[in-house]
């Protein structure tokens, strides 16, 4: 079984990781998710465990429980990246950081159809 372990702190590592998941059974791989740009940990891993009954009885005991200073957020792996919320706008992310965004503005009125120069003869013809 796979799990998700979100809400770790920064300065975890693998061999931890896989040390809290050992008293609930067999743990056959455990990895904290880097950032490769940074190098820096993203604050979250995975899990694998060798059965579904001990990744059941290990997501039910150290879901919510403290480690490190952070409760844990441990829930069964979803296939193909769907543990991601989807995002706004097509999968882009959102630039706004919050902020709102300033409504459109109306377009220009169009120009008369005899083009401008007559639009200003028009104007300027009227007294």
């Amino acid at each position: 079984m796979n799990i998700y372990v979100g809400n770790l702190a920064y300065s975890v590592t693998d061999a931890e990781l896989k040390s809290v998941f050992e008293p609930y059974g067999q743990v056959v791989s455990a990895e904290v998710i880097i950032d490769k740009r940074t190098r820096r940990s993203r604050g979250y891993g995975f899990v694998r465990m060798a059965s579904d009954a001990e990744g059941r009885a290990a997501i039910q005991a150290l879901d919510g429980r403290e480690f490190q200073g952070r409760p844990l957020r441990v829930d069964e792996s979803k296939p193909g990246g769907q543990d991601k919320r989807p995002q706004a706008g097509g999968g882009r992310p959102s630039r706004s950081h919050g902020r709102q965004q300033r409504p459109a503005t109306p377009p220009a009125p169009a120009a008369p159809a005899g083009g401008i120069l007559s639009f200003f003869k028009k104007i300027f013809s009227r007294g």
